[in-house]
């Protein structure tokens, strides 16, 4: 691999007269036509786009001279702070390969993760010093002068950024970069051995970010980042946002309050959000008394939203709501206008432009539309592959009868008469029971439907009778008394011979990963213990 470059296939489609127009190009632009203009508002107040991009440019050249090559990688132990944003733009100016780090992962995960993905530097937001503490012991590979602190001075790190950056110029000079060169690293959450790092090219952020700012992400954006930069859901909007010189408003840490008051001051057009924090925001006691009338759009992705909880972001905060589903890997990629198409609330809606989704069975042969099968698909954005995971990449591929590429997505769904998409639940979460084909989301919708449920999720246990049968796990709203006997006895009613529960159980929480995905692989973990 030479100077970083990163040999691997491409199957998006190839378009020749495709021109690059990159966001390093792109941001120094801002600074000269939008120099006065907002690009980043947090607790500390406004920076504007000639100041950001002069620390995005020193950032470049400080990489440069302490010996990045163009396509070699710089890790992060990302959070949401404007030092954050810069480092990531400043990795780009400087022609190398983002990879920000989930400080969600365990410390022998990210110290595989920087080691995976040679990482020539590693930085530290404010955020997350108490794990680097915990994990500095493991980084052999990364030499502590290239270990950079975000705030200030910290054990273990050679540098802080103030003092790392202190003779360094703002002088423009960005890396030339073609669509083929590495733009950033995306690791999945795994738990055991290396986690798979999504590698994405030039062209698939170029192009899904052309195809976002038809959603209306353009310069005059106000952006609301609650989720984490290292989520490749948040990267969605934030850097389309970036590219067109808008503002982003970051929240450091969600709170479903906060957004609200952020959201009122600054006069937020944009907010891309997962199900879990609409769900928190629209049950704030006062949140009809926010003025929310600037709001154009709110985006929705990471699992679908919940027809009932549409509906009341449809009634009650103004500006239309779009389910956006997808891979971060790519390759398939719908979404849902929840103005335009009220009756396919239940949906995550069609393919975009240039996507194609198809629906197969366990024989991996298309099945037909109505039919329950694995969801696949491509588009004009799909990854370059797994980094140093070539079998792994394999085992993703569907080849269709005319010889193009498809990815697998692990999601069980079905295609209706008019083209929509309905995902029904993870291929790998589907309880077999009896033989019979359980979907808990099915089972999910019967139980937050009961009045007294807050939240709930399903997972399959082991049965001697059944091989596995499903449970369900329940939050009660707050001052409720029903008992778990009361709850499993309702839901049964509802549900068909084939779908009952076995049980239910009551619990103080559930838990979430950072974009509000439940952890069922945690909740199994206990019923089925040594697998």
């Amino acid at each position: 691999m030479e100077s970083g470059k990163r040999d691997m296939p491409v199957y998006a489609p190839i378009d020749p007269s495709e021109s690059m127009d990159a966001i390093g190009n792109r941001i120094q632009q801002h600074a000269q036509t939008r120099g006065s203009h907002p690009a980043l508002i947090d607790e500390q107040g406004a920076l504007d786009w000639r100041s950001l991009v002069d620390q995005v440019n020193r950032i470049a050249n400080r990489l440069r001279e302490a010996g990045l090559r163009p396509g070699e990688s710089v890790a992060a132990l990302s959070g949401n702070s404007r030092d954050d944003v810069a480092l990531y733009l400043g990795t780009l100016v400087a022609g190398g390969c983002m990879v920000p780090l989930s400080g969600m992962a365990s410390t022998e995960a990210l110290a595989l993760m920087v080691t995976d993905c040679q990482a020539r530097f590693l930085f530290i937001s404010g955020q997350q010093r108490e794990l680097f503490g915990r994990l500095r012991a493991q980084l052999t590979k990364v030499p502590g002068e290239r270990i950079i602190s975000l705030a200030g001075p910290l054990d273990g790190a050679g540098y802080s950024l103030v003092d790392w950056l202190a003779q360094t110029t703002a002088t423009a000079r960005p890396e030339p970069v073609t669509l083929n060169d590495p733009f950033n690293i995306i690791y999945s959450s795994g738990t055991t051995g290396t986690p798979k790092g999504i590698l994405h090219d030039y062209r698939f952020r170029q192009r899904q970010m052309v195809r976002m700012s038809r959603y209306g992400l353009d310069g005059e954006t106000i952006n609301l980042v609650s989720t984490p930069l290292y989520s490749n859901t948040t990267l969605v909007s934030v850097l389309p946002t970036l590219y067109h010189g808008g503002t982003l408003v970051l929240m450091a840490k969600f709170d479903a309050h906060r957004f609200l008051q952020l959201a009122e001051t600054h006069r937020v057009t944009h907010a891309m959000l997962v199900p879990v924090q609409y769900q928190r925001i629209l049950a704030q006691p006062d949140f009809d008394g926010f003025d929310l009338s600037s709001f154009k759009l709110k985006l929705c992705t990471s699992a679908p939203l919940r027809s009932a909880v549409i509906a009341d972001a449809m009634a009650r905060w103004p500006g239309n709501l779009r389910e956006v589903y997808g891979l971060t890997e790519g390759g398939i990629s719908t979404s849902l206008d929840c103005a335009a198409h009220p009756d396919k609330w239940d949906s995550v809606g069609v393919p975009t432009q240039g996507a194609e989704v198809r629906v197969i069975g366990e024989d991996d042969r298309e099945l037909p539309r109505g039919a329950t099968g694995e969801i696949v698909g491509r588009a004009i954005s799909m990854m370059r592959g797994y980094v140093n995971r070539p079998e792994l990449t394999r085992e993703m591929l569907w080849t269709s009868p005319e010889g193009e590429v498809y990815y697998r997505s692990g999601d069980m769904g079905r295609i209706d008469e008019d083209g929509f998409i309905y995902i029904l639940d993870r291929r790998k979460d589907m309880i077999i029971s009896g033989g019979f084909n359980i979907y808990p989301v099915d089972l999910e919708k019967v139980l937050l439907s009961h009045p007294a449920v807050a939240d709930a999720t399903i997972i399959g246990i082991p049965s001697e009778h059944w091989g596995e049968t499903p449970l369900g796990l329940v939050v009660l709203q707050p001052d409720r008394d029903e008992t778990e006997h009361g709850i499993l006895k309702w839901a049964n009613t509802q549900l068909g011979k084939s779908q009952r529960l076995a049980a239910i159980e009551f619990r103080a929480t559930l838990p979430r990963s950072a974009i509000g995905k439940v952890l069922k692989r945690e909740l199994r973990a206990p019923y089925w213990p040594g697998t």
